[in-house]
């Protein structure tokens, strides 16, 4: 199918179908059951820049950058821009150890209910087989459909399967290319390295400078057209229940395409019988069509509204690095409770090596947080949010990239869930004394029975008190205090 075939296909669908392209009929589109059930996503960064394995994801873009230090790594390790590019790292990505079905069963076992690949990253290398992009995985470097795989393996083992599409960044991505002697350059490649479409003041390191050329104006219709054919190519192709954006699709120049891709993409899933949704950040989509996603940091308090934060168990890159800084377990599940207790989702990203192994200390994590989750997983699951989600000192910090310092939690830091009758009180930091609740004593003002306090774990009976100043419980000695525990308290 051609272009202009994908988009006359996708007005006619939109014109038959529910949802229109524009925000009234996509406001209220329903949030997936399965997403506000499943609490847990992974989030895979794997591609052509996991093969220099320096610095960060952003080595396609920061290699081409003079005030970048990749620059000179590259000139170092590689040799001259001019005479290896970006492109060459394409047959050195060979994910010759990547198997699907070892990944599925970990994320399984991890307690993971939903995954999402990175289909394509800025670099504009996709990894799954598309009619639209010569530069892609089943066609170069591993030759093989890598999201295609593993949507096949999640499925097998009842996660839902989801993709992440950052294309839309490309428009710009590869621009200092064009300020050096480099393959960027040359019209040889330019389906791969876009139209790099210069900024001076736009520099890898600062998200933040954009000149008028590129900001103010937008992207040009060529490229937005050629940008929704290949998202809604991706969904028919995948059906992916999620379909994430990164951020520069909050561009005003993108704001008809996303109603039309939306539109296309609602419309899609009801076809297909499946619950969908989309993941995007800052003000991409209009409230109520979409679920609002917080990049590496959190909401402040409760949303009525479900949302997610997606985060990295790596600290300084969402893809494979030889210098990547990992979070402890103890963070991510101290994150996750917290997440969850504000009606949110947990995204949790790893950065596999190019040959396709998961790295040793992201192992241990998803093995850490499926263990705590097989005892715990209850008050996770299917919950939704308390009449407030907290009790104690430490507050955490709303907004984007706020989450790599490890919160200071003590014995009296409480966050709370609510299912079928009951609250699950999640201690943060317990110290083996009695957990104090003082937001739930006589005198709180709030009149529920308590008819019954359990510990999730212990298999000993645990005993409590409601007293003026706080429901006491005692902490049984058969759990593991080194991470967050759960008390289930039935109400009357």
């Amino acid at each position: 199918m051609t272009k202009a075939e994908y988009l006359k296909q996708i007005d006619e669908v939109i014109e038959k179908g529910k949802y229109k392209d524009n925000w009234e009929s996509l406001s209220g589109h329903p949030i997936p059951a399965w997403f506000t059930a499943g609490k847990l996503g992974i989030f895979i960064h794997f591609g052509v820049y996991s093969v220099p394995g320096f610095g960060n994801e952003w080595y396609s873009r920061s290699m081409y950058d003079p005030a970048c230090g990749e620059y000179e790594h590259h000139i170092k390790t590689y040799g001259p821009h001019k005479d290896f590019g970006y492109k060459d790292f394409i047959p050195m990505f060979k994910a010759e150890k990547f198997d699907a079905g070892e990944w599925a069963d970990l994320f399984k076992a991890a307690g993971v209910k939903y995954v999402m690949p990175v289909a394509e990253h800025h670099d504009g290398f996709a990894m799954y087989d598309t009619e639209f992009n010569r530069w892609n995985a089943n066609k170069m470097g591993p030759c093989k459909d890598i999201v295609g795989e593993l949507k096949e393996a999640c499925e097998e083992r009842k996660m839902t399967f989801c993709a992440s599409t950052h294309r839309a960044e490309h428009y710009f991505f590869m621009n200092m290319g064009r300020t050096i002697d480099s393959d960027v350059n040359d019209p040889a490649y330019e389906d791969f390295y876009g139209p790099a479409v210069y900024c001076p003041e736009f520099h890898s390191h600062d998200l933040h400078k954009f000149t008028a050329d590129v900001y103010e104006k937008g992207a040009s219709k060529e490229w937005l057209e050629d940008w929704l054919v290949r998202t809604c190519e991706l969904a028919d192709k995948y059906q992916p229940q999620i379909v994430y954006f990164d951020w520069w699709i909050h561009n005003h120049s993108f704001k008809p395409y996303l109603k039309k891709f939306a539109a296309y993409y609602y419309n899609r899933g009801l076809e297909w019988g499946k619950e969908v949704t989309i993941n995007y950040k800052h003000e991409a989509f209009a409230p109520t069509t979409a679920v609002f996603d917080v990049e590496r940091g959190a909401l402040g308090g409760i949303s009525p509204t479900p949302w997610q934060t997606d985060t990295a168990i790596a600290k300084n890159s969402w893809g494979y690095t030889d210098g990547n800084e990992f979070k402890s377990s103890r963070q991510i599940i101290g994150d996750l409770v917290d997440i969850v207790s504000k009606n949110g989702n947990l995204l949790l990203n790893i950065g596999p090596k190019p040959d396709g192994t998961i790295t040793p200390e992201e192992t241990k994590v998803l093995q850490d947080l499926g263990a705590w989750l097989s005892i715990n997983g209850e008050g996770i699951y299917e919950t939704t949010f308390w009449k407030w989600f907290k009790e104690g000192e430490v507050n955490i910090k709303e907004g984007y990239f706020t989450d790599n310092d490890e919160k200071a939690f003590t014995e009296k830091d409480f966050r709370f869930t609510y299912k079928k009758g009951c609250l699950y009180a999640f201690q943060m930091n317990p110290n083996g004394e009695p957990a104090k609740i003082c937001t739930l004593a006589k005198r709180s003002g709030h009149d529920f029975l308590i008819r019954n306090v359990t510990l999730l774990g212990s298999n000993k009976s645990t005993e409590y008190e409601r007293t003026e100043d706080a429901l006491v419980i005692q902490v049984n000695d058969d759990v593991n205090k080194d991470l967050p525990i759960c008390f289930k308290i039935e109400l009357g």
